[in-house]
């Protein structure tokens, strides 16, 4: 009896031991978070919240030319300031000379103006006033209604694909009709408006420009 006695306690002797060494080569949580920097399970990382870039406004001087998307191309004719309900107020008078126009755009509504095109923005225009106009098939109500939104985006490439496509390279009424030709003419000359502004040419340069790149001058040539 005795003999069994020593041996149950050997045995668990030679268990104790085991568990010692094997919790000696098994790294504590700690020391891996030390090492690798990953938290443990219980504790929660850190969330860094994101903070929303500001969003930049540009400054407009005087004599700049702007284009307001429902009207077209504007110049700035002044910077002035007013108090409203107790707040300053600073806002931006521009005058747009086609439609006879003097609006008043706060300062802090930037999403109203944008600056007018690049030279290279103006020649990718020409390039689109020379390709194919796409022939649509569905309702014209539906056509104007798209073509008036695009020509009111304030987008200078939504501008000149309503000209190349309302374009029917003559200018003789009965191939359009009425509403049809007013919206070529409206998108027309907010094209040529714009053009004229950013290649600081006279009006009559700039239509010849844009008819060559739409082929009504070959028309007008033709029949002289």
């Amino acid at each position: 009896m005795p003999k069994k006695k020593k041996v149950k306690k050997t045995k668990k002797v030679k268990k104790a031991k085991k568990i010692k060494d094997q919790k000696k080569l098994k790294p504590s949580i700690k020391s891996l978070e030390k090492k690798s920097g990953i938290p443990g399970a219980d504790e929660k990382p850190e969330i860094k919240k994101i903070k929303k870039q500001a969003t930049e406004k540009r400054i407009y001087n005087l004599k700049d030319y702007v284009v307001y998307p429902k009207h077209g191309v504007g110049k700035i004719t002044a910077i002035e300031k007013a108090n409203i309900g107790g707040i300053d107020i600073q806002f931006y008078k521009v005058l747009v000379e086609k439609e006879k126009l003097n609006l008043t755009v706060p300062i802090n509504q930037q999403s109203k103006l944008r600056p007018i095109a690049s030279i290279n923005q103006i020649n990718k225009c020409v390039t689109i006033l020379k390709t194919k106009p796409k022939i649509k098939r569905t309702m014209w109500s539906r056509r104007a209604q798209e073509y008036d939104q695009k020509i009111n985006s304030g987008k200078i490439y939504e501008l000149a694909e309503v000209v190349k496509d309302l374009n029917k390279n003559t200018d003789i009424i009965a191939d359009q009709s009425y509403s049809e030709r007013q919206l070529f003419e409206k998108a027309y000359e907010r094209l040529k408006s714009e053009f004229e502004a950013v290649l600081k040419s006279s009006p009559e340069e700039v239509q010849k420009k844009m008819d060559k790149a739409l082929g009504r001058l070959q028309i007008s040539e033709s029949a002289e």
